[in-house]
């Protein structure tokens, strides 16, 4: 047998614990939670349909590659809530958490999966700005749609989801101005508190 085949399929096996990592946001229907594996896939379709929404042009795919591996550190690290106070001691876990997981492949790959995390975390080139756009849009639109849902659960006010969604604009102006509208509508129907 191949022993690489063997070693990936080890490192899917790892990965699909993603499904059990519940996120804070529910699903757009409001029925239940939703796990880190549907975050990864919406987004990365998110990323798909607005491209041309780019302020830069982008290399779709690396931006998809991004979104489908940024939250593989969670299956150690856990999903720290974007709004929690111990939101800063996240960055070590994720950072040993990229080290195991991304160790079990051969060392291409796995420097080739760390590069890739990495500069999505830096958010310094095109492509990781743009990606970083939709790891956003995605819970601030579940919370629009589901009425603010853990907003309220968590008693996020208007300028925490200010300051954590600023950067959007700098993956694409237009979105970052439709996240301000989303953001005071949130607040005039009562969402989200001023």
């Amino acid at each position: 047998m191949n022993e690489r085949i063997g070693q990936y399929l080890d490192f899917i096996v790892e990965i699909d614990r993603l499904k059990a990592i519940l996120r804070q946001s529910r699903l757009f229907d409001g029925s239940r939670y939703e796990n880190d594996a549907e975050h990864s896939w919406t987004i990365s379709v998110m990323a798909l349909l607005f491209r041309d929404f780019s302020d830069r042009p982008v290399d779709i795919s690396r931006v998809i590659y991004m979104l489908l591996i940024h939250d593989i550190v969670e299956v150690d690290a856990g999903d720290t809530f974007l709004y929690a106070e111990n939101r800063g001691e996240a960055e070590e876990k994720e950072r040993l958490a990229a080290q195991r997981i991304f160790g079990m492949l051969d060392a291409g790959m796995r420097d080739w999966f760390i590069a890739l995390w990495e500069e999505f975390e830096a958010r310094e080139t095109a492509e990781a700005r743009f990606a970083a756009v939709f790891d956003r849009l995605e819970p601030l639109y579940q919370n629009f749609v589901t009425q603010g849902y853990t907003w309220k659960k968590h008693g996020v006010k208007k300028a925490q989801v200010v300051a954590m969604n600023s950067h959007l604009a700098d993956g694409s102006r237009e979105i970052g101005e439709f996240v301000n509208y989303i953001i005071e509508e949130s607040v005039r129907r009562g969402y989200l508190a001023e």
